[in-house]
């Protein structure tokens, strides 16, 4: 992975897992981004633990769709036996460390992504039913860069992105 601009950002090759070294890469930083794969509970309780000692205040969280129950229908079934419970269990507890933690969090609850370049979204709110069964990679990173200009927009929410009209049963390839 490489940098856009020295300058600007600090990319940073790690295990999430490596608390000593998940520390020394926080420190001096502006904000944290996480998009990660694996156990989520233990790696969501490291980074806020991590930003709690460095100092740092804000971070971006993407996770998938559905941690509140919040996918209607025939498609929100598909979801959660697809995924599988364990796996949203998980990924539940992970958000609720970051929930409850002191740091200023945006978790983005990603409908199934796609390589589409169109940035074209909708965002709904934690308590609102999620909408979209896609969204595009594009999309996300347009949302993401607008967070990272301004760390006050949308502080200490949890938003689902996906594309207008793609609500279904299953996604919409």
């Amino acid at each position: 992975m490489g940098q856009v601009d020295a300058k600007r950002e600090t990319v940073i090759e790690g295990d999430v897992n490596d608390y000593h070294k998940l520390v020394e890469s926080m420190k001096g930083q502006d904000l944290v981004y996480a998009n990660l794969g694996g156990t989520f509970e233990p790696m969501a309780a490291n980074i806020v633990k991590a930003m709690n000692e460095t100092g740092v205040k804000r971070l971006i969280y993407v996770t998938g769709l559905g941690l509140y129950h919040e996918v209607p229908g025939k498609f929100g079934d598909w979801l959660e036996s697809s995924i599988g419970h364990e796996t949203m269990e998980d990924t539940r507890r992970a958000a609720k460390i970051i929930e409850d933690s002191t740091i200023n969090y945006t978790i983005i609850r990603a409908a199934y992504m796609n390589n589409d370049p169109k940035i074209d979204y909708e965002l709904t709110e934690k308590g609102e039913p999620f909408k979209g069964t896609i969204v595009s990679r594009a999309s996300i990173a347009d949302l993401i860069v607008k967070v990272c200009k301004d760390p006050d927009l949308h502080s200490n929410s949890s938003l689902g992105i996906d594309q207008p009209g793609t609500d279904g049963d299953v996604p919409q390839y």
